[in-house]
């Protein structure tokens, strides 16, 4: 059984903007993206590796991350 699967598109930036970090407090960068008709708001910060998705209509979190061997 041959199953076709649709191609997924690449997400669409919709707002891109430059924050504290909450987690470090260093530059980072949230932006919200359209993802197969839903809107994430993500959060990353390159200092910290911190990293949050999440649902802009419901506020549930998608996927998060944060690296705690980093020194401070």
């Amino acid at each position: 059984m041959i199953m076709y699967h649709r191609p997924i598109q690449a997400p669409q930036i919709l707002t891109k903007q430059t924050i504290h970090c909450p987690n470090c407090g260093n530059h980072a960068v949230r932006q919200q993206c359209l993802i197969e008709k839903e809107i994430v708001t993500e959060t990353a910060c390159p200092v910290c590796d911190y990293l949050l998705v999440n649902c802009h209509r419901t506020g549930r979190v998608v996927d998060s991350y944060l690296c705690l061997s980093t020194r401070r």
